[in-house]
């Protein structure tokens, strides 16, 4: 076993999986049809599921996210930033 450090760039890709220039990303499509109980479990699930409160809680998620301080930080401001 390694103890090299680990990155979310292993899971989630990084800046070299952007796409090339002239490259450009098409529509998502499933790559085969929903079989009949996969169709019928997302149509006894779609009215549980409460879109206002969904959208609510992207909302409040991406605020935090995106005033997270410290370790979480995705780019450091420059008072957090070490000095050498």
């Amino acid at each position: 076993m390694t103890d090299a450090p680990r990155s979310n760039d292993q899971r989630h890709g990084g800046p070299d999986d952007a796409p090339a220039e002239g490259e450009h990303f098409t529509e998502a499509v499933a790559d085969r049809p929903a079989t009949a109980d996969e169709s019928a479990a997302a149509e006894r699930a779609a009215d549980d599921v409460d879109l206002a409160s969904v959208a609510e809680h992207e909302r409040e998620m991406a605020e935090r996210g995106a005033n997270v301080r410290g370790e979480g930080q995705i780019e450091p401001d420059a008072e957090s930033r070490p000095t050498a």
